[in-house]
């Protein structure tokens, strides 16, 4: 059975080049929605942020843009080394425990990794684990919304959306940056 869901505003996505491949990045009025990878499927996208994307005869929103904007600044100050943080506004669309797990990934400092069972363990049930890694498997915003900072409970890298070979760049980068803070 499935919940009826919210009409939400239209979205808007600008297109960014990092060290990672091009990204795109989808906002509407309250919030980034999306990082998508390149060669993400069509169905994740439009299950990631829905199918009413930049329609050109809708008019601009400045305050999409606002977002797409800080979001692209905030990115490649990550990518220069020189931002740990993210304080771009989000909206991610997902189930309350999809956003639970998301919220949790928040507060994985920069440079560190957890495990799916640790990550469980924070949301108040380490026999989670499984649908903790599901829901971060769903997690739209990924780099801000940093799931590539969970790792298999013997720290192997596990499944990420823009793949193995990024996640780890993405924790080598941090690493490293990490280690000349």
């Amino acid at each position: 059975m499935s919940t009826p869901s919210i009409p939400r505003s239209p979205s808007w996505k600008c297109v960014m080049i990092s060290p990672v491949g091009v990204l795109t990045l989808v906002a509407g009025d309250d919030g980034l929605r999306a990082v998508i990878w390149p060669g993400e499927s069509i169905d994740r996208q439009q299950t990631l942020h829905g199918s009413n994307l930049t329609e050109s005869r809708l008019p601009e929103s400045q305050t999409a843009v606002a977002v797409l904007d800080r979001a692209v600044a905030q990115l490649t100050e990550y990518f220069a080394g020189t931002r740990a943080e993210f304080d771009v506004p989000l909206d991610p669309a997902g189930t309350p425990f999809q956003k639970l797990a998301w919220k949790a990934l928040l507060t994985i400092p920069y440079g560190h990794t957890v495990s799916y069972g640790e990550q469980a363990r924070r949301l108040g049930d380490q026999r989670k684990a499984r649908a903790v890694g599901a829901a971060n498997g769903r997690n739209p915003i990924s780099i801000i919304v940093p799931c590539h900072r969970v790792v298999g409970a013997n720290g192997s890298l596990t499944g990420f959306a823009g793949g193995i070979a990024t996640k780890a760049w993405l924790l080598d980068h941090e690493r490293g940056q990490a280690r000349l803070a």
